[in-house]
């Protein structure tokens, strides 16, 4: 029986959405996570003491946690189906970390391209693949002199086993609009996706064999961009979004499923699934009202109200004298019924809503393989 979460409220999802996953349709002994905001949780808050202070986390965790959501990110929810602890990430040493059963690299601001120097995060993805490397030979070297901390690191077999997540490079394209022209930025996607690949080949080389990479969701949708470029009704879409971000992102995306390709192609020992991620968020930014939610396109933690309650002069959370008079950008009543969380990220609903989605196996596809690793966890 296929696994029925689309119609369902995003509070009667949260309640009812653990019970139906089996651990033991999901064969991981461990995850090692690369990527940005979409799937940090803490590294950037660890790695450079950025403030992300309350009402982040207060969801689920009920006070801030490294996340950039009101509670659980999607690989969160990923993590619970497989019975495994959420990920800790790479860059928090405080509090006795346990990598057991797999390790984040991600951090917010993080891109595929080179950091530089006025970037939010210093974390590129080489840089992150970087700290993999040194996480695996550290790993092996502490291993080799005492066995009783097996408890808190990866055995060496689960290099080779575990699975390697992706969701990275939305970043590269937003950055690139505020200095280049549209065509400049589409032009700029190659380069890209070429730096991806080369650190996708350094893990393969490091014995990664089973890479699970999400494309990169609708950029034009987010309310910052909107605030920021959609002034112009004529460059909006039909559902409100910025067209040219959006049209950056489906190229970028259709790029990034052809190096996929390519990629199982040149090492038939990979085993690689590619998350249409886009599809999933437009989906729900297009039917929100049918699947619960109350606003597709408003930031819940803002500040100047609808349409968009965003204000790009002050984050969530934040106090500032605006005009001569001091306001805070507060979180809305109900989370559960806003798509976005800060101008920038989903709610901890809408990371629900993906996270289900991604398990019916619907948007996810081996190339030249046909299948999905997850395809078994959504006939239960």
């Amino acid at each position: 029986m296929a696994l029925q979460l689309i119609a369902l409220s995003p509070i009667v999802l949260i309640s009812s959405y653990l019970p139906f996953a089996s651990p033991s349709n999901f064969s991981y002994p461990a995850i090692f996570n690369f990527g940005d905001s979409n799937s940090d949780t803490g590294g950037l808050v660890a790695g450079i003491a950025f403030p992300l202070g309350p009402p982040n986390g207060q969801t689920f965790f009920l006070k801030p946690s490294g996340r950039f959501c009101d509670g659980r990110l999607t690989i969160d929810f990923l993590m619970d189906v497989t019975g495994m602890p959420f990920l800790n990430p790479y860059l928090d040493s405080v509090g006795a970390p346990n990598f057991q059963t797999g390790c984040n690299f991600a951090t917010g601001g993080s891109t595929i391209l080179p950091a530089k120097a006025n970037s939010t995060s210093p974390f590129s993805f080489g840089i992150q693949v970087a700290q993999f490397i040194q996480f695996k030979t550290r790993v092996h070297e502490i291993l080799a002199q005492d066995k009783k901390i097996q408890q808190f690191l990866p055995f060496e077999e689960y290099f080779g086993q575990g699975l390697y997540m992706f969701d990275i490079g939305q970043n590269d394209l937003d950055l690139a609009f505020y200095s280049k022209s549209d065509d400049q930025v589409l032009a700029l996607i190659p380069t890209i996706l070429a730096e991806f690949e080369i650190g996708m080949k350094e893990l393969y080389y490091q014995g990664a064999r089973n890479f699970w990479i999400h494309n990169t969701g609708p950029l034009g949708c987010l309310p910052r961009i909107i605030a920021t470029f959609g002034m112009d009704q004529s460059k909006l879409d039909e559902i409100g979004c910025v067209s040219s971000h959006n049209n950056a992102a489906k190229l970028f995306n259709s790029q990034l499923h052809a190096r996929c390709v390519s990629f199982q192609g040149q090492f038939p020992g990979a085993n690689l699934t590619y998350v249409d991620i886009f599809s999933i968020k437009s989906n729900l930014i297009s039917n929100y009202s049918q699947l619960g939610f109350k606003q597709s396109l408003a930031a819940c933690c803002g500040y100047s109200g609808l349409p968009l309650n965003f204000d790009n002069r002050i984050n969530c959370g934040e106090t500032k004298n605006l005009n001569g008079s001091f306001v805070t950008a507060e979180a809305c009543n109900n989370t559960a019924e806003y798509v976005n969380w800060d101008g920038n990220h989903n709610t901890e609903a809408a990371n629900l809503y993906v996270s289900s989605q991604i398990l019916t196996g619907k948007y996810s596809e081996s190339p030249l393989l046909g299948d999905s690793h997850l395809l078994a966890i959504s006939e239960i």
